[in-house]
């Protein structure tokens, strides 16, 4: 038989119940908003490369969809690493991903597709599936959206486990 240290198996079981769901939702802000704004700044730095690469969306010309691209993933990336107005700044981004797989999956050679959105292919759905779950999960306690929220609440006098009750 196995001897188990019983802080280990304290850890275990402790843990098993108690979860960092907001801390986690932290770490996966930051961490997915500094990946995405740093497709957006390495972008903005090629732009005129680019901006023969890609192909037109929505009627824009080739120039004006890779600044589209570049804003969007830049302004959405600070939102989200921020908590700031995050479901309505996942929405643009889930966009801009949609359009980088369809452009990945259209492409001639992965070689060019991945140069224009300084990634593999796969990296599109990976964001997509991080960016429906904090769509659905919400950017949790430690961001400027909680505290907002806070702010509006206690403009109304009402405590906030009675709001939290009513949604």
């Amino acid at each position: 038989m196995i001897n188990i240290p019983k802080w280990f198996k304290t850890f275990l079981m402790f843990n098993a119940g108690h979860t960092y769901s907001n801390l986690s939702r932290l770490f996966l802000r930051l961490f997915t908003g500094l990946m995405f704004l740093q497709m957006g700044i390495r972008q903005m730095l090629h732009l005129e490369e680019f901006a023969h690469q890609a192909m037109g969306a929505m009627g824009l010309q080739f120039e004006s969809t890779i600044v589209a691209i570049v804003v969007v993933e830049i302004v959405c990336a600070v939102f989200i690493i921020l908590g700031l107005f995050t479901r309505v700044a996942l929405i643009p981004s889930i966009g801009v991903m949609l359009y980088a797989e369809t452009v990945m999956a259209s492409a001639t050679s992965v070689s060019s597709a991945g140069q224009m959105f300084i990634f593999e292919p796969g990296y599109p759905i990976m964001f997509l599936g991080i960016f429906a779950y904090m769509l659905l999960a919400g950017p949790g306690k430690i961001s400027l959206d909680y505290l907002i929220a806070i702010h509006l609440v206690n403009e109304k006098d009402e405590a906030e486990s009675e709001v939290l009750e009513k949604a």
